[in-house]
């Protein structure tokens, strides 16, 4: 059975690419066969795992306009997962995808194809709430917002909860929320702290622990081409990420 997860947030800088990258190492280092899906124009995710977005001929944005199949654009990373990767191809792609035929569908049907080969499928949404995020939302089970601890931060997720109801209601009627990460967390100020009580009794949303603390070993991986865990292996970044991928594990084998 395979699990997909959107990780979602339409405000960006929330650690979205870092919280793929990193959970998709974690589940990889327990033996998890994992497919990472960037669905962002600007490839972050695909930059961060160590491949030039502008060198790619088959990215996702063939995939989604129909004239090439998954299995052509995925390629293998460092980090032992596979990579479905994007570029700036995909905002004429976007574009295009607003006037065709089940263009909310069309990546969970593309996933559908490579599905049995994958424990965990983990796409990395854009900092927006249109087509991309929306089929997002279409193709997975369950969906993940990482969200810094500051107020400002979460002003915005009523907004993405409004999305994921409409989709519920519309064209997903399976798709779950797993909660919310805290990311960039510094655990030693009361401010932090209030924002995910805030979080939960604003919103009503289970908060996923342990919170990704605030450390520059994240800005520093992308750089080098490979995820956390294997930049600073030892860091409590890494560990974090390690405890949030065995929960997931866990919960997995007990659904």
């Amino acid at each position: 059975m395979t699990t997909t997860i959107a990780v979602a947030n339409q405000k960006g800088g929330v650690a979205k690419t870092t919280t793929v990258v990193s959970l998709g190492a974690a589940l990889a280092e327990l033996g998890q066969r994992v497919l990472l899906v960037d669905i962002d124009p600007q490839g972050s995710l695909t930059f961060s795992l160590g491949i030039d977005p502008e060198d790619l001929e088959t990215t996702i944005a063939q995939v989604l306009l129909g004239t090439k199949q998954a299995d052509d654009a995925i390629v293998v990373t460092d980090d032992g997962m596979h990579l479905l990767p994007a570029n700036i191809t995909l905002t004429q792609a976007e574009e295009g995808l607003v006037s065709r035929t089940g263009r909310e569908q069309r990546l969970r049907v593309a996933l559908d194809k490579v599905a049995d080969d994958y424990d965990w499928i983990l796409i990395d949404c854009p900092p927006t709430l249109g087509v991309l995020t929306v089929g997002a939302l279409s193709a997975a089970q369950q969906v993940l917002i990482p969200l810094q601890a500051e107020t400002l931060s979460h002003r915005g997720v009523g907004q993405l909860l409004d999305t994921i109801h409409d989709v519920r209601q519309f064209i997903n009627p399976r798709l779950e929320i797993l909660g919310v990460l805290p990311t960039m967390y510094d655990g030693r100020t009361t401010h932090a702290r209030n924002v995910l009580q805030a979080i939960e009794e604003t919103y009503g949303l289970p908060v996923v622990l342990p919170a990704i603390p605030k450390t520059i070993r994240f800005a520093e991986a992308p750089a080098i081409g490979r995820s956390v865990l294997s930049t600073a292996k030892n860091h409590k970044g890494a560990d974090a990420y390690r405890e949030v991928a065995a929960g997931l594990l866990a919960s997995a084998a007990t659904s």
